[in-house]
């Protein structure tokens, strides 16, 4: 990704994975970063930045989309996303007990 406005280093939660923007008039894929982080010092929140590669993307500026969660709201998130992956995971090996 070039022109990118997240640092991407060997700490980045999640680089290259498959991306979607859509809008009212527009949905279009593109490589993505994920990461999750917190300040260095006093952290009060955790912080989850999203950045589509924009030279994929013509419908939209170069934009990260960042968002703060309190330490409560982070685990909430966590374990959707865990729950949620425990079921897509047991639909791919044709367990329907999940």
């Amino acid at each position: 990704m070039s022109d990118r406005l997240l640092r991407v280093n060997a700490y980045t939660t999640l680089d290259l994975v498959d991306g979607r923007a859509r809008g009212h008039e527009f949905e279009t894929e593109a490589p993505g970063v994920v990461n999750v982080t917190a300040p260095r010092e006093d952290p009060e929140h955790v912080t989850l930045e999203v950045e589509l590669d924009n030279t994929a993307i013509d419908d939209l500026t170069a934009h990260a989309d960042e968002i703060d969660l309190s330490p409560a709201q982070a685990r909430t998130l966590a374990e959707a996303l865990e729950s949620t992956a425990d079921r897509v995971e047991a639909a791919r090996n044709g367990d329907d007990s999940l």
